[in-house]
């Protein structure tokens, strides 16, 4: 019988790379690439977990990425950064409240507006701590509910008419602009528990499927997303779900007022987020430099839980995106070592893959 990894899951690796190399100091080695971790005091009090990771050459631009629901930095989120040190962004991210490594009760979201200001104050401060990438191309780049967050910030940049909400543009992966259908609860359920919710706001009783499961397609790869030993496997809180559905909503109604430049990336098969809304988000935006990319038949978890030939897809579409407002129009060294798939030089994609 296999060993148990993290989680005492049978036949589970250490790390989200494997076992080897034993620690993740000698695997960022091995990828060429430094990395660090810290804690950071929000505004709000809370203890924010952070890492970055830094190319081992002058980056091109800053990358400040945002995951997703009941995920975290430090298991297979890192995959993205890692890949994109190597081609020579500067990348930071932090644990957000109530997840990871971060301080607060687990998973619980009452206030997407205050996470936002969060993710302002942390990325403001990471320029400030570091003077030379200021004046570097800096991107937002989200995954799921931090696709959200990411058009969050911008939408409330833009409210408060700061001068910086200047960036250079944003990177949407599967953005829960809505919450698709099949992981809504049903009819009276969200009544009741908007009521309920009024009283007992962490409680975690909503029922719905289980987000791996769902966004995760490669056997394998599930089994490597289960053993995240800071995974949160409880049932969603009520007021989790009603401030998600709340923010969703609003998000939907703004969708025309979004200005900056953006790339987003959704499967066809999502069941965890709608790829309409994403659709619309490209049709109705109002920003200049807008693109879009469905891929056929790809699940929730692009940037991880597909084949490894279509998540270097996905890696290379980001990428070219990237490198093409970094002054490097046709992908760069970087894009053709990273992967072997042809150029696509256009606004809409819609690609079949397996």
């Amino acid at each position: 019988m296999p060993a148990a990894g993290k989680d005492g899951v049978a036949g589970a690796p250490r790390n989200f790379w494997g076992d080897t190399p034993a620690t993740e100091e000698e695997y960022y080695a091995s990828q060429g690439i430094h990395g660090t971790k810290s804690y950071f005091s929000s505004p709000h009090g809370a203890s924010l977990f952070t890492r970055s990771w830094i190319p081992l050459t002058p980056p091109r631009a800053v990358v400040f990425m945002i995951h997703g629901y009941g995920n975290d930095i430090s298991w297979t989120f890192q995959s993205t950064p890692i890949f994109l040190a190597r081609s020579g962004f500067a990348c930071f991210a932090l644990d957000l409240p109530g997840q990871g490594h971060s301080s607060g009760l687990r998973a619980f979201v009452p206030d997407l507006r205050a996470v936002a200001d969060d993710c302002i104050t942390f990325f403001r401060s990471t320029l400030c701590s570091n003077p030379s990438l200021l004046a570097l191309p800096k991107f937002l780049y989200g995954e799921s509910m931090g696709g959200a967050l990411c058009l969050l910030i911008h939408l409330r940049l833009n409210d408060l008419q700061n001068d910086d909400n200047d960036w250079s543009g944003a990177i949407l992966v599967a953005p829960m602009c809505k919450i698709a259908d099949e992981m809504r609860p049903r009819w009276p359920i969200p009544e009741i528990l908007t009521l309920v919710a009024r009283f007992l706001p962490a409680l975690p009783v909503v029922p719905t499927g289980d987000l791996v499961e769902k966004s995760v397609k490669v056997k394998e790869k599930r089994a490597v997303a289960i053993a995240n030993p800071m995974r949160y496997l409880g049932k969603p809180r009520l007021g989790t779900v009603l401030e998600l559905l709340r923010a969703t909503d609003e998000l939907s109604r703004r969708l025309p007022e979004v200005s900056i430049p953006f790339l987003v990336l959704h499967g066809s098969g999502d069941v965890v987020t709608d790829p309409a809304v994403s659709r619309e988000l490209y049709a109705t935006a109002r920003s200049d430099d807008k693109s879009i990319k469905i891929y056929d038949g790809l699940w929730h978890s692009l940037q991880f839980g597909e084949t490894e030939e279509n998540v270097e897809m996905f890696r290379r579409d980001v990428l070219n995106w990237l490198d093409r407002r970094c002054g490097r129009g046709d992908g760069g060294d970087a894009a053709t070592a990273a992967c072997s798939s042809t150029t696509v030089d256009q606004n809409i994609w819609h690609l079949r893959v397996s």
